[in-house]
């Protein structure tokens, strides 16, 4: 079986990693020095914006299954108006998976929000989300092949986490009354990746997320006392220093089901809470590796 990844990035890795044994893995790339160091992996990898169009293609048109973990831009996904002829020529393509986000459902107040839930995306890049959303399941819809959308919530792991942010000084404990936020290991992300390809169902909408929404002050608590460390000050919400999009993630508040890959993906998480998830990096090194 062939692969081919759109945005070879840290979640479609993992998803490599842990899937099938691939007969080749392709995909893209931003930057030519990653596709050199992909290469001695066994990827080949195509920095996007110098890659030949027509080679590009025929990696598609040959693939079995395609992941798209590339964000679209503003105005819309460019790699559906760029590719569209050749994944809906892709004679073999049995599975599309495109990886969105959790922000599509906009603030719910805390609500508990499940599928069913209309999107309502807030901020620009989430509406960018929620188009492209759309697009690839429509594409999907008119090629016969099956599409499915995979809402991710928070996404850490090795490298990606409240303790290499505590070893590098980074990590903030900022409180905001009520707000809470669900997070999602990348390996079950890649868990429920894997699961969907041994089961396509076309038009799929997964939420992906863990099985407690949390405050974020309290994962970077218990990340430090794992560590052994005292937690950084708590730092009230309106006086933390925070870029645009990170105070945006803050606008936004709801607790995400994650029935749906449990009932018919049949997916135990590795990781169900935050505390699970950080005892494991913290046993595997994490801390000490970063500090």
């Amino acid at each position: 079986m062939r692969l081919f990844v759109f945005g070879l990035g840290y979640t479609a890795r993992a998803f490599i990693r842990s899937s099938l044994p691939w007969s080749r893995i392709a995909g893209t790339v931003r930057q030519s020095d990653k596709a050199d160091r992909l290469a001695k992996e066994g990827i080949v990898a195509f920095p996007l914006d110098a890659a030949d169009s027509g080679q590009l293609a025929e990696e598609i048109r040959r693939a079995d299954a395609l992941l798209v973990s590339a964000p679209p831009a503003i105005d819309g996904d460019p790699l559906l108006a760029r590719f569209r002829d050749a994944v809906a020529g892709a004679p073999r393509l049995a599975w599309i998976g495109y990886l969105s986000t959790t922000g599509v459902y906009g603030d719910r107040g805390g609500a508990w929000t499940d599928e069913t839930a209309p999107a309502q995306p807030q901020s620009p890049s989430s509406q960018s989300r929620r188009a492209a959303e759309q697009g690839w399941l429509a594409l999907g819809e008119m090629t016969g092949k099956p599409s499915h959308i995979f809402r991710l919530s928070g996404i850490y792991g090795p490298g990606r986490n409240a303790l290499s942010n505590l070893a590098r000084g980074a990590a903030q404990r900022i409180v905001k009354p009520g707000q809470v936020f669900n997070r999602i290991h990348v390996d079950d992300i890649a868990s429920i990746l894997v699961a969907s390809l041994g089961c396509p169902r076309a038009g799929a909408i997964y939420n992906v997320g863990d099985d407690e929404p949390a405050p974020p002050q309290d994962v970077v608590t218990y990340a430090a006392a794992l560590a052994g460390i005292a937690p950084p000050p708590e730092i009230p919400f309106d006086e933390a220093d925070l870029s645009p999009m990170a105070r945006s993630f803050y606008a936004e508040n709801k607790r995400i089901v994650n029935r749906l890959v449990k009932d018919e993906l049949r997916i135990r998480l590795r990781y169900p809470t935050y505390r699970e998830g950080l005892e494991a990096l913290y046993e595997a090194g994490e801390f000490a590796q970063a500090a």
